[in-house]
């Protein structure tokens, strides 16, 4: 032992995450914490940025509502390391909406809105809402993001990067387990309504967007969801490639980018015990 390191009567710290990956598609990304999770998704979601700015002069993003990805977006605005993220560049698009209006607490819109469109710098006629009071909303969106996306040219028109989180249910977006929109091949975007949909009705992509993106990250924290993660591990290993009915029950498993990354973000607490 060298003679200017005090002796331990305990093992050193390890920064290894005390759970061991599941079996999902795609890379694993396991840390102990959520706020350890936080930044590796942070590092990667900057790298990428970037690269795609760099490459394309444009970043196009997708992001998810709810608590769980809230304090990465802060982390995106207030840390430090960040300030380099090229706001002027990106193009924020919604994964999902609930048909609300943008000021109620439950809008996915509003919540983000006033994180990136208020805060980063980001032009405002880059930030594209879904509008809930349109009944053809979902028509609306898919034009308006393939006009946006085609400008920027051949090879170049998908999203750059999708952040999806996962429910107790295995659904993801608002693409509920049993409801038609899971089992979508055309259609970029869909209406979800009805039975099967936690309300208020919503407005969602679809996979053939998700997997056209180029890097798609899904976010999942908390024990809650160690038994659904459990789920779909079972699941995967029974069908490497899911038939309709798996995707069906469990419509995470229907999140396979055909050209990019699919990359899992879990804290320790999500991970099943074996």
């Amino acid at each position: 032992m060298s003679a200017d390191r005090p002796a331990h009567d305990h093992e050193p710290f390890s920064l290894e995450p005390s759970a061991a990956p599941p079996r999902l598609p795609g890379e694993v990304i396991v840390r102990e914490t959520p706020d350890d999770l936080y930044d590796a998704l942070a590092a990667d979601f900057h790298m990428h940025c970037l690269n795609c700015a760099k490459a394309f002069d444009s970043f196009h993003l997708a992001l998810s509502g709810g608590s769980t990805p809230m304090p990465f977006y802060k982390q995106l605005l207030f840390d430090p390391q960040h300030r380099a993220l090229p706001w002027d560049k990106a193009h924020l698009w919604i994964v999902d909406e609930r048909r609300v209006p943008f000021d109620d607490e439950r809008s996915n819109y509003g919540a983000l809105r006033d994180i990136f469109v208020e805060h980063s710098g980001m032009p405002r006629s880059h930030a594209h809402p879904m509008n809930p009071d349109r009944d053809d909303a979902d028509i609306a969106y898919e034009a308006e993001l393939v006009n946006v996306l085609s400008a920027r040219g051949r090879h170049r028109d998908r999203l750059d990067f999708v952040l999806l989180g996962m429910g107790d249910d295995a659904h993801t977006a608002s693409l509920f387990p049993g409801t038609a929109p899971v089992l979508e091949k055309r259609r970029l975007v869909r209406m979800n309504e009805g039975p099967g949909v936690t309300p208020p009705p919503r407005i969602t992509m679809t996979l053939p967007l998700i997997n056209a993106a180029r890097f798609v990250a899904v976010l999942v924290t908390g024990k809650k969801k160690r038994d659904t993660i459990a789920r779909v591990q079972r699941a995967f290993e029974r069908e490497n490639t899911p038939s309709e009915g798996v995707v069906t029950d469990l419509p995470i498993l229907g999140v396979r980018p055909i050209a990019g990354d699919l990359r899992w973000y879990l804290d320790a607490e999500a991970c099943p015990e074996d």
